[in-house]
């Protein structure tokens, strides 16, 4: 008998895997998305200020790179071109006509900076208490000095200071007198004076007007009820609550005013001498560099300049830094 087996035929088990997510997942995309955003505005940011810094790099930091590389040579008809190191630098300290115009500039801050502060402080805290139309007139009118370029601001003054045909001489001869030469040897310093205090007086006024502005004025309405007149409000509320904004214009001032340099240089001609090429290290520099082509040496002087007012403005912070903390 014959057995037929039955044959079975089994199907190979095929397991359907489960189809593979390729797509990542939303908190992914949304962060991918996010950062090509912002590498883009990055990109826009940097295109905007593409210009800036071209300037910036072209007539800045390119100059002072290579002014610092000529302060390191020294120039010389026999012996050429010579690298001579910190030479420049150790003889800019030693040299008496450099330090006579750092100590010129040091004096003149020394009084120049708190007359300025004075002047703008006193502006800004009556027009802050004005509020007729009058006050936009006279902010405008404080400020006008600034607006005017310094080397027309110095000519105008140089006019006016003029020994011959100022006004200055026209009016003192109306009563058979001659005018005070403000230039000469003995009035230089307080000519000048003068005209530096109204050339920045309004530019610093504006900023602290700007201060006042932003105190809350229930401060002053809770003073005036606790029986406080006008002079203690402003000095008890209004120039304390400024503070920061006067130690801001006094690091400006103290900065512009050691690198003195435009008026006394255009004011040379009609000061009858009184202004010498040393007359300040500024001066000093660029008649060094201009008149007898000292670029070596004039450079190590611009910058023995630069280390003054850095280790001035730098003693000037430390000694307020606790203040300007405990203001901000």
């Amino acid at each position: 008998m014959a057995v037929h087996g039955s044959t079975v035929t089994s199907l190979p088990h095929t397991s359907t895997p489960d189809k593979v997510n390729s797509a990542p997942p939303p908190e992914r995309r949304t962060r991918s998305r996010s950062d090509k955003m912002n590498a883009r505005g990055a990109r826009t940011g940097w295109l905007f200020i593409a210009p800036f810094g071209i300037v910036f790099v072209a007539f800045l930091l390119a100059p002072l790179a290579y002014a610092l590389y000529l302060s390191l040579f020294t120039k010389g008809l026999a012996t050429g071109t010579r690298f001579s190191g910190l030479e420049n630098y150790l003889r800019a300290f030693s040299d008496p006509q450099f330090l006579k115009g750092v100590w010129f500039v040091v004096r003149f801050s020394l009084v120049l900076i708190p007359v300025q502060m004075a002047v703008s402080l006193a502006a800004a805290l009556v027009l802050d208490h004005l509020t007729t139309r009058l006050a936009r007139f006279s902010r405008l009118m404080i400020f006008l000095p600034y607006a005017v370029p310094a080397v027309i601001g110095a000519l105008m003054w140089g006019f006016l200071y003029s020994p011959t045909f100022g006004p200055l001489e026209q009016f003192f001869s109306l009563f058979h007198a001659s005018a005070p030469f403000l230039l000469s040897q003995d009035n230089v310093f307080y000519g000048l004076l003068n005209v530096v205090t109204w050339q920045w007086a309004g530019y610093y006024m504006i900023i602290i007007y700007a201060a006042l502005q932003g105190i809350d004025p229930t401060l002053y309405e809770a003073a005036k009820i606790d029986g406080a007149s006008e002079r203690q409000v402003a000095f008890r509320i209004k120039i304390p609550l400024v503070s920061s904004a006067l130690v801001l214009i006094l690091i400006f001032a103290l900065i512009g005013t050691l690198q003195f340099f435009s008026e006394p240089q255009i004011l040379g001609p009609v000061a009858n001498g009184s202004i010498t090429p040393d007359f300040t290290p500024n001066i000093y520099a660029f008649n060094l560099a201009f008149g007898y082509a000292q670029f070596n040496y004039a450079s190590a002087i611009s910058f023995s300049l630069g280390i003054v007012v850095f280790i001035a403005v730098y003693i000037f912070m430390f000694a307020t830094r606790k203040k300007g903390s405990n203001l901000s």
